[in-house]
Parts: C-alpha cells; structure tokens; sequence
C-alpha cells in the first residue's frame, strides 16, 4: 500500500513516560489501544501484561503491542524508554502479534537505539517529507523485532492454560461495549467461570473478573477525560444499565465520582467531542 500523507493516526515517537502523562491508571489498567505500539525500556524495570500473561521485564526490552491488543504495563519508579505509535490505519511492517523480547546483544540494541534517534531527528526537520521518513524507520523497526523475535527463546509453545487466558483478552479488547458479563465470556469459550478464573489467575495474577473490571474502568476514565459526552450516553456506551450505575461503579473503583474525576482532569487533558 503506497504511503498516504493525508492517514489518520498517531506517528510518533516520545519518552516512555508519556503514556502515563494522564496518571498512572492509564497504562496499569487493562486496555487496548487503536495504534500500534513499539516500546523499547533502555533503563528500569517493570511488569507487563499482554497476550493472556504477565511477565516482568528488565533493560533492554523490546515490547510489540499491535492495536486491539488488551495490556497493562506497570513501571518501576527507574524507568526510562521510548515508544513509537503508529496508528492502525497507516500502512506499516510492525508485527500482528504481540511481542516481548529481551535483547542482550550490543549490536542490536544499538540498532534499535540509532532508529529511534533517526525518527526523533525527522521529527524535529518536520518537512514534507518527514512523516514518510519516519514511516520507512518504523518499517525497519518492524523487520529488525520480526528478526529477534525468531532467534528469541521468549518464542516458544504456549500451553493450553495461556491460550485460553489469551483468547478471552481477545474478547475483553474486542467488546467495547460491555455486552459480555464474565461468565457471559466463560460460555462462548466453552468453559465454566470457575476454570476462566482459575486460569487468569494462574497466567495473569489477576481473576478473569478483575482484568473485566479494569478494561471498564479504562474506558470509562478515558471517556470521562477525552470527551464531553454526559454521564448518560458514557454508562449507556459502555454497556451500564443506569447513569447511577455508572456512577456506583466508578466511585467504587477511584474514590471519586464521574463528575469529580472529569473536573480535576481538566487542567491535564482537554476534552474532545468524538471518542478516543
């Protein structure tokens, strides 16, 4: 597909800590995102939650997280790394499935170092032909985690518990509107609630019903800030039964009421109309 200036969708590079720039609750939450993710950790450490496991993480890992991929990211307080976003419309090599590499070779990790400078320097010139520059680098970047990933020993068989944990991650990232209690999603898998809960807790440290819950609570703190959508037409998108619902849930969860949330996120995120 040729490259289109006029595509929708984040193309950037910027310091690992802007994902949280919000608070932290927007990358330790459950969630999926409607661009692709590269992040590379040079410093720190952390866990991650991706692809129906949670594993920690050390310096000098690469982390693929393609769009509508369910994940939650926990930071130690030491981090530093970098992430390119690519949105999912734009035509790019990054891989389909998500990826978590640990990459111990001096001359790679200069290889990925040097192409996140190169996105940061077409970034700063911003020319006509910048976004395309900077699309050819995300490419490479794509081929070159597609390259350690098949000489990665984090790729190996996955047994039955993780495919199971993965594939109701798959749900929870595809029902964005709630139509799926949990044992809703235990039936169309073909398991009972007990062994879903079982299973995610094994492979994830969390119940099947908690990674339920964090997925809402994204959402509906995302909804609360980046738009100016009442409290009404929020609970009714995310599949609550009730604007007081909708508020039992969130006070439950935060402290705080939608009302309170919204009003104290002003001054760190300026509402849109449209959704995330």
């Amino acid at each position: 597909m040729p490259f289109d200036p006029k595509s929708t969708g984040p193309l950037d590079v910027s310091p690992l800590l802007r994902l949280m720039s919000g608070g932290a609750w927007q990358i330790e939450l459950a969630h999926e995102r409607d661009c692709h993710l590269l992040i590379w950790i040079t410093r720190g450490q952390g866990r991650l939650l991706m692809d129906g496991q949670c594993r920690g993480f050390g310096p000098h890992t690469a982390i693929c997280i393609p769009a509508r991929t369910l994940f939650a990211l926990e930071l130690g307080r030491q981090s530093i790394g970098q992430v390119l976003r690519v949105g999912e419309a734009l035509p790019c090599n990054l891989p389909e499935t998500p990826m978590q590499i640990r990459v111990s070779d001096m001359q790679e990790q200069a290889r990925l170092n040097t192409l996140f400078d190169a996105i940061q320097r077409e970034q700063q010139i911003n020319d006509d032909h910048a976004l395309r520059a900077v699309l050819s680098y995300a490419d490479l970047m794509g081929i070159q985690v597609q390259r350690l990933w098949q000489r990665a020993s984090e790729n190996q068989k996955i047994s039955a518990a993780r495919r199971l944990c993965r594939a109701y991650c798959a749900r929870l990232a595809q029902d964005a509107e709630g139509a799926y209690n949990m044992a809703g999603h235990a039936c169309e898998l073909g398991v009972t609630p007990t062994h879903l809960t079982r299973v995610c807790k094994q492979e994830t440290g969390k119940t099947a019903a908690a990674l339920l819950t964090e997925r809402h609570l994204h959402s509906a703190r995302s909804l609360l800030i980046r738009t100016s959508l009442p409290m009404r037409d929020i609970a009714q998108t995310l599949g609550f039964g009730s604007a007081a619902y909708f508020t039992r849930f969130i006070t439950q969860h935060t402290g705080e009421t939608p009302s309170a949330l919204r009003k104290s996120a002003r001054g760190d995120a300026k509402p849109q109309v449209q959704n995330r």
